[in-house]
């Protein structure tokens, strides 16, 4: 029986746009879970979603995230910055060794406002689900052309994604140096 060692750096990475995911313990090396190395960068928006089956786990390395782990009152808007739980839970701004776990069936999400990118570890379980979800989302994300919305809508419904807002992007505008 042999585990698995990787040094910082390591692993299968994808990078498109908005995605940047280093696959660290993937369904070949694990039954219970994968877990990746995500940078998230400024303006990302993950929108918030449900899974049925899968549970995860956000762990915030570096940099500021906003994170949401529960039932609003209403599931309405784009905006689930705005959302409340019945019992006043609301957003949470994440720093450093912020954890945020999901189990199946509660809406989550999370993004950065951030001026800088963030970096987090996450794991999801059952393992495969999410290697494969990310290696697809990669693809439709290099197309040309910008984001087709509607392939990301027919990606996650695939792999047990129930979309409540709107994945983004709007990276930050670079300043003008004025002379």
């Amino acid at each position: 029986m042999t585990g698995l060692m990787l040094p910082p750096g390591s692993g299968r990475r994808l990078v498109a746009g908005a995605q940047d995911v280093t696959f660290k313990v993937t369904g070949e090396h694990s039954r219970a879970a994968s877990s990746f190395e995500v940078v998230v960068p400024p303006g990302f928006d993950v929108g918030a979603h449900v899974h049925t089956r899968s549970e995860e786990l956000f762990y915030v390395l570096d940099g500021e995230l906003d994170l949401l782990a529960f039932e609003p009152v209403t599931r309405s808007g784009d905006n689930w910055r705005e959302w409340e739980s019945d019992t006043g839970q609301r957003v949470l701004r994440a720093g450093p060794g912020s954890v945020m776990f999901v189990p199946p069936g509660c809406p989550h999400a999370f993004a950065n406002s951030s001026g800088a990118p963030a970096k987090m570890f996450f794991q999801s379980s059952p393992p495969t689900h999410h290697e494969r979800y990310f290696e697809e989302l990669i693809e439709i994300l290099q197309a040309p052309g910008g984001v087709d919305h509607g392939a990301v809508e027919d990606l996650r419904r695939r792999y047990d994604i129930e979309q409540l807002t709107p994945l983004k992007y709007a990276p930050p505008v670079a300043s003008q140096p004025t002379s």
